[in-house]
């Protein structure tokens, strides 16, 4: 009987040595996600020191315009930015203009890509940017361009009032952008901006940093984005008056794309460092009446002055309509005899695999809107077909 039961066979063991190695790599996984996290904790500590200075600085004397110098710095180019509102940092679309408004979101998809901005605006105002991006798969995506405005030209007098010829006014500044992704969902990106101001025979010198974050999740249904635009100092005057304040501002913001209907909302906020965004003009004008529940309320209002709401219609992975509003545009600019659609925006776009075409048209004033236009050339594409 002894024979029928047989001993149960026992499960072979590695050899000591093997389970020796398979320790020591286990450690040494270990010890790598260590340093991991402890470079991330002092990187985290380090943005949040910068941050904690700028905001403190901020805070001493922040304004959102009207005396700062370079204000060229904040004007919006993209022509899908313009038609979502004028402002935009977290949206996900593998689009080289968008990485102006955020270094961050600029990626590996757009390596090789030109994009070029024209934007008519007004009284024979008119600005434009140049942009062209590199990605490398052990550093990261650079990007490096131009952009412009030109005041036009103008007529030149004496103190008589004898014309005597004629000048030109503009102001220029070279983006520099570099992006690293942390990990597949994680990216931080840097600008670095000289600038040149040239106002008749008066010349200034200065330079800005932008330093942006952007997230995405795994969907890419949802993405945000932050930036903290402007830090920098004018270095040379024009004529020796006191140095100026670069527009500095801080902007957050969300986009969330519907996973089963052709909408995606982006929400924007502007002038983190500053909540109230109100000015009024007469303190002492009592003939002034709140037409609005949201100007009846001094918190709702200033609140609704940092918000930009963006909305985009994609029936097709080739096609867009986007349109967008901007509450403080609308409060500034506004004629309280017709408002009609001050601060609203509406554009289109068409993508293709080779190149992308934007349109985007907004509304700041009775007077008129601006007119932007963007090319967005993907070189690699445009060469792979024609070699073929």
């Amino acid at each position: 009987m002894k024979g029928l039961f047989l001993p149960e066979k026992q499960p072979e063991q590695d050899p000591p040595y093997i389970t020796s190695l398979i320790l020591i790599q286990q450690a040494g996984r270990l010890t790598k996600i260590l340093l991991y996290l402890s470079a991330i904790a002092e990187m985290a500590k380090r943005i949040i020191n910068v941050i904690l200075a700028v905001l403190l600085a901020a805070s001493l004397n922040a304004q959102t315009g009207g005396d700062n110098v370079y204000e060229f710095l904040n004007l919006t180019h993209s022509g899908l930015v313009a038609s979502t509102g004028g402002s935009n940092v977290s949206l996900n679309a593998d689009n080289l203009n968008l990485s102006y408004h955020n270094p961050a979101l600029l990626n590996s998809v757009m390596d090789r890509n030109i994009a070029l901005s024209y934007v008519n605006y007004f009284a024979g105002v008119n600005y434009g940017l140049a942009l062209y991006s590199q990605s490398f798969e052990t550093i990261g995506s650079f990007g490096a361009g131009l952009t412009y405005l030109n005041y036009g030209s103008f007529t030149e007098a004496d103190p008589s009032g004898v014309i005597i010829g004629t000048f030109s006014a503009s102001e220029y500044a070279l983006p520099i952008i570099y992006s690293r992704e942390i990990d597949t969902l994680f990216r931080v990106g840097i600008t670095f901006k000289p600038i040149l101001s040239h106002l008749e025979r008066y010349t200034s010198f200065g330079f800005a940093f932008d330093l942006g974050a952007a997230y995405h999740n795994r969907s890419g249904l949802f993405s945000a984005g932050l930036v903290i635009r402007n830090i920098g100092l004018q270095v040379t005057k024009y004529a020796g008056e006191d140095r100026q304040k670069l527009p500095f501002e801080i902007q957050a913001g969300v986009t969330q794309k519907l996973a089963h209907a052709p909408f995606r909302f982006s929400f924007t906020l502007r002038h983190l460092e500053k909540f109230d965004l109100t000015y009024q003009y007469n303190r002492n004008d009592t003939t002034y009446v709140k037409t609005s529940f949201l100007q009846s309320s001094e918190f709702l209002e200033n609140m609704m002055r940092h918000v930009v709401v963006g909305i985009e219609i994609i029936p097709h992975k080739n096609f867009y309509f986007s349109t967008g509003f901007n509450y403080q545009r609308r409060r500034e600019l506004q004629v309280q005899s017709k408002i009609s659609s001050v601060g609203f925006s509406w554009g289109f776009g068409i993508n293709t695999s080779m190149l992308n075409i934007e349109l985007g048209r907004a509304t700041y004033h009775l007077a008129g809107s601006s007119t932007h236009l963007s090319l967005i050339l993907k070189t690699s594409s445009i060469y792979n077909r024609f070699r073929n």
